[in-house]
């Protein structure tokens, strides 16, 4: 995941809004959203490309059992592993246990450098919590609102004035910020419509040149991951999925993949009820 756009409790009809991006190599070997026969209930897109016994994910739910998860990968100059455990495991570590998210949360920050970078979040239904390990900031449960993260340390919130704070001396990237409210408009406009979340997704518009991060690409490579939807040959925009969990308990979970250059390739949904906690 490159792009996570979070609505957690900021609409009085819906318990969570997701919109994201996942950003890979088109050479990875991927499968598109489904139900996994290996974990009752799971609905997420599989990662073949990591090693182990069951194929980890970017972004599953398990709407049964209450859990969400997602993660994205913090891009650092210089800072990757071969031998790290992958980060579509830790993300199974959570779907299939039971540990409420603050404890798994605090859990996996005891060992920061088990994984390359990453930015992980997680909930039960009831809370919502996040974690780098490759910030400074210990793991915190995110407050109801409109929330926003990609590959830097930090997380972007809608403040009541329309800007969107990192809580840091550092600013949201244009691709979080831009992002996180453009959900917000969506959600208090028209929070039922799924076209319209993969809509904002979509934005191909990369950031202005002083305001292109330092990730340690190419400048060409730099404007172009800087888009909320990446368009690259190489290395792009795989997949924008939106999950809505509804107050009465109704959920949808939509997935739309890409071939290179953004070539539609495909569309799945999936829909069910659950007792909300």
């Amino acid at each position: 995941m490159c792009l996570v756009l979070l609505g957690w409790r900021a609409h009085p009809e819906y318990r969570l809004i997701v919109a994201a991006n996942r950003e890979e190599f088109f050479t990875r070997p991927t499968e598109s959203l489904r139900r996994w026969d290996e974990v009752p209930g799971l609905v997420a897109g599989r990662d073949l490309g990591a090693a182990g016994p069951i194929p980890g994910t970017w972004l599953g739910a398990l709407p049964d059992r209450h859990r969400f998860a997602t993660v994205t990968n913090v891009r650092l100059p210089g800072d990757f592993r071969a031998d790290a455990r992958s980060r579509g495991a830790l993300l199974m570590d959570f779907l299939r246990g039971d540990a409420v998210p603050e404890k798994f949360a605090r859990g996996v920050a005891a060992a920061p450098d088990d994984y390359n970078g990453f930015n992980l979040v997680v909930s039960d239904l009831e809370t919502l919590w996040w974690h780098s390990n490759r910030s400074e900031r210990t793991p915190r449960e995110l407050t109801p609102g409109f929330h926003g993260l990609s590959n830097s340390t930090l997380v972007g919130s809608l403040e009541p004035d329309g800007g969107v704070s990192t809580g840091t001396p550092d600013p949201a990237w244009p691709k979080v910020r831009d992002g996180v409210r453009a959900l917000a408009e969506v959600a208090a406009t028209t929070p039922e419509d799924v076209d319209a979340y993969l809509t904002v997704l979509a934005d191909r518009t990369p950031a202005p040149t002083a305001e292109l991060p330092n990730t340690g690409l190419d400048r060409l490579t730099e404007r172009s991951a800087s888009a909320r939807f990446v368009n690259h040959p190489v290395h792009g925009t795989r997949c924008s999925t939106v999950l809505l969990v509804r107050e009465d308990g109704t959920y949808s979970m939509t997935e739309r993949t890409f071939a290179r250059f953004g070539r539609d390739r495909g569309t799945v949904s999936f829909e069910g009820r659950i007792e909300l906690p």
